[in-house]
């Protein structure tokens, strides 16, 4: 029999930027759409159209809302605590982003249409400090899901943050760029790593997760391909992919496929449980989809994608972890990375880090790869923490020409071998 849906989403974006007291930018779209899917065994084919009028079973499932309208009060707040924290502050960049969208989802093997509205805002700071006539920036996001909201003098409602949150945001930033003013490149070599918790997720997301992606490994070329219920990795580490996790950047209540939102075991103690799955994959490996089909607008066919992907807590504490390795690095923020799926070999650009020597986090460091193969790496995974953290900066992952948001997390782990690239 051939599958049949229609995807229906309207999204509306807005977003302001601040430089040197002043909007600089200021954005306000909204764009609304359905696609037409067919499947045919595992062919696809799909269209889609922007209508002026959304269909009557869309908006039966969305009613009106309160506008919410973005001002610059947040962003002037983030300007001013900068200049305050720090007196080598010599600029400030502040950014809010909101996307709300509304999504129906319809097909021919269910009774009814299902409806997910989500919500995502985006604070971002950038800032750029200034020692002694150099200067280094440093740059600090959060993801909020359920915000708070205050009535404003247009009687719509404007966006509402706690200072505290407002804070720690701006540390961040200025903390990056202090970071960097210190730091050293280190001698390069094989050496333990130790992956601070949470902003090191990026590491499980993008040297191992996508090899979990059904679609790679229904086409065979994931190197978890053949691994199915086979043990690839230490016993005690359990991966999982989390759509239902409270506030989750990746977070939904139903995918863009119109199944439920959940918790997938992808690493069960160690061993291979699970892939991500879309409905194609699901009939392909004659399972249940995993609520794992997303898309990023009505102009894309879903394709199997991560949502929040963390590894739960072990039993050691970081200081433990750190105690145990004579000579490596701390790892503690990334930016940019290479990954081949098949092979699993990645690269990966260190941010910020330290060195560890004789178990103590010595000099600051910057300017650092890391290098090394997925599942190796999932493998040489001797210790893992019980500090897990959810990273809440603004992530995106892409594929298939596609970008969604996503979140991960992690605890501090230590991976025994991986290679360092400095001087």
């Amino acid at each position: 029999m051939m599958y049949s849906e229609l995807y229906a989403e309207r999204s509306e974006v807005q977003s302001l930027e601040l430089m040197d007291g002043v909007v600089s930018q200021a954005t306000h779209t909204l764009v609304q759409g359905v696609g037409k899917r067919e499947l045919i065994d595992e062919s696809t084919r799909y269209t889609y159209t922007m209508p002026e009028r959304m269909p009557d079973w869309f908006l039966a499932g969305h009613p009106l809302r309160d506008n919410v309208m973005l001002t610059p009060d947040v962003l002037l707040k983030i300007e001013s605590l900068a200049y305050s924290i720090d007196p080598r502050v010599v600029k400030v960049k502040a950014v809010v982003a909101s996307t709300l969208t509304d999504i129906s989802v319809s097909n021919n093997v269910s009774d009814a249409p299902v409806h997910d509205h989500r919500e995502r805002y985006v604070l971002m700071a950038h800032v750029v400090l200034e020692q002694q006539g150099r200067h280094e920036m440093g740059f600090a996001s959060q993801v909020l899901r359920s915000p708070r909201f205050c009535a404003s003098a247009s009687h719509s409602l404007t966006l509402c943050v706690d200072d505290s949150m407002l804070e720690q945001l701006v540390r961040r930033a200025v903390a990056q760029a202090s970071h960097l003013f210190e730091a050293i490149t280190p001698q390069g070599g094989d050496m333990p790593v130790v992956m601070a918790a949470g902003a090191s997720g990026i590491l499980l997301h993008e040297a191992i997760g996508h090899a979990f992606e059904a679609d790679f490994n229904r086409l065979g070329t994931s190197i978890f391909s053949d691994k199915m219920g086979q043990q690839i990795c230490r016993k005690g580490i359990t991966i999982v992919d989390d759509a239902t996790l409270t506030d989750g950047v990746g977070s939904f209540a139903y995918d863009d496929e119109g199944n439920p939102a959940q918790c997938t075991h992808l690493v069960e103690d160690g061993v291979l449980a699970s892939y991500l799955h879309d409905r194609i994959s699901a009939a392909h490996f004659g399972v249940n989809p995993t609520g794992n089909g997303r898309r990023q607008s009505f102009r894309h066919a879903p394709v199997p994608r991560m949502t929040n992907t963390y590894m739960l807590p072990g039993d050691a504490s970081e200081d433990d972890i750190v105690r145990s390795v004579k000579h490596g690095i701390y790892a503690q923020s990334f930016t940019n990375g290479q990954v081949q799926i098949g092979a699993g070999d990645f690269t990966f650009f260190l941010k910020t880090g330290f060195l560890i020597e004789d178990g103590r986090l010595t000099a600051p460091i910057r300017d650092v790869n890391i290098i090394g193969n997925g599942p190796r790496a999932l493998a040489d995974i001797s210790l893992v923490g019980n500090n897990l953290v959810h990273d809440t900066a603004a992530a995106y992952c892409g594929k298939s020409g596609q970008q969604v948001p996503v979140g991960q997390g992690l605890p501090t782990v230590l991976v025994d071998r991986l290679t360092v690239g400095g001087v």
